[in-house]
């Protein structure tokens, strides 16, 4: 019998000597003109003498590459051929992987197939930068199949307490995708994004670690000077922006104005359910200082298309137009912090809620807000058309003073 283990991990270490060394049992350590050593298991099969490299012996130890010339030898007595059978494993591996649907594949999938439900744009990109920005890194070209909880976790937990709603966000979204590839037969089981009965016993609640913040709006004892300043300033994003205050609409809303919405003479706006945060048509009554503002924007466009033209053709303002012209005026809020355009909207409210007489519900539906007590909102499901007429005119007058 073959003595086997002629080789001490101390020896190996030293030899410089070009040539083979053997350790018995067919495994044989190399070591080239340049000083270079690497494992070989040698064999023969079928009178041919074949030579199999087990790795290197910075990367193989002397026990581990034992362990791989004893696999080895177990594969002979078998009658397979070691060389044979790892080509055959690697073209299986190779075939496995050019079937595998990778994560991302699934994701952008996802996006087009819901996209018809989304009311803009916007949103699908919102869905796209999210992943790329904290899921794609992570687990984006990975087989679908093989995501689990440690992965969505690995995507979560960085920014899970820092950006806590945006970490929210992107566990529905990757809870989405996952549920996508499940119907479509891309993988199976349950799933690991999944908050309720899972991920909620692991992990904090979001509206345990953070509150929401509001975006910052200007006091709307400021509102009449920041007004007379807006007056003056040219331009389509100034009188979009006045717009957007004097409606107390959303910046999407009144980006997407199209003239056959706005009835001039009965004084009225109609937006459709589908531009909708809520899904339900908004009537929003226009006073005359707000008709005056659609008169000097008619030039624009003619009375036809967008109420509000971008610069490209056939398309209507950009949503960061409005945004950049309140941050070149310098508004701030109370707290020193830039002040948004969705903003206006709370400082629309605090003002009716501090300085006028109209009652809540009159306020929160000038807001298109839906009535949080489902009694109350049974009894008011008028539109109160009249009263927030009254409203708007008496904010109107109020931010028109100076």
């Amino acid at each position: 019998m073959c003595a086997t283990k002629k080789l001490r991990g101390p020896e190996v270490a030293r030899l410089t000597k070009p040539g083979y060394y053997s350790d018995g049992g067919n495994l044989v350590l190399q070591v080239t003109g340049t000083g270079a050593k690497s494992w070989l298991f040698r064999y023969q099969n079928a009178g041919r003498k074949r030579e199999m490299g087990l790795g290197p012996l910075h990367l193989v130890s002397l026990a581990d590459a034992r362990a791989r010339a004893l696999e080895c030898q177990m594969q002979l007595l078998a009658g397979d051929d070691p060389i044979a059978l790892r080509t055959t494993h690697a073209n299986a591996r190779r075939a496995a992987l050019a079937k595998a649907v990778t994560f991302r594949h699934c994701a952008e999938r996802c996006i087009e197939d819901k996209r018809p439900e989304w009311k803009n744009a916007k949103h699908a990109a919102q869905w796209g930068s999210t992943l790329e920005a904290y899921a794609y890194p992570h687990i984006g070209s990975l087989d679908v199949r093989i995501i689990d909880t440690a992965l969505v976790r690995r995507c979560l937990d960085p920014i899970w307490t820092t950006k806590t709603e945006t970490a929210s966000r992107l566990r529905q979204r990757i809870e989405t995708v996952l549920d996508w590839a499940k119907v479509h037969g891309y993988r199976a089981g349950d799933n690991p994004a999944a908050w309720r009965g899972h991920l909620q016993a692991v992990m904090p609640a979001p509206q345990k670690i953070t509150r929401v913040e509001n975006l910052a709006a200007l006091p709307y004892a400021r509102m009449p000077e920041f007004m007379a300043v807006l007056r003056k300033r040219p331009g389509m994003a100034a009188l979009a922006l006045e717009f957007t205050i004097r409606t107390a609409c959303r910046t999407g809303e009144a980006t997407g104005a199209m003239w056959p919405e706005i009835d001039l003479k009965a004084g009225l706006w109609t937006i459709p359910a589908a531009r909708m945060k809520a899904g339900v048509e908004h009537t929003v009554p226009l006073d005359a200082a707000t008709l005056a503002v659609l008169e000097r924007a008619k030039p624009f466009s003619g009375g036809k298309g967008w109420v509000f033209p971008g610069a490209r053709q056939g398309r209507p303002l950009s949503n960061m137009a409005m945004l950049e012209l309140v941050r070149g005026m310098g508004a701030k809020d109370a707290a020193g912090e830039a002040v948004t355009v969705h903003g206006f909207r709370s400082t629309f409210r605090q003002w009716a809620a501090e300085c006028s007489t109209h009652p809540r519900e009159v306020a929160e539906h000038a807001l298109a807000h839906r009535l949080p007590d489902k009694v109350e909102a049974a009894y008011q499901r008028g539109t109160m058309l009249e009263k927030r007429r009254a409203l708007m005119s008496d904010w109107a007058r109020y931010i028109d003073r100076v």
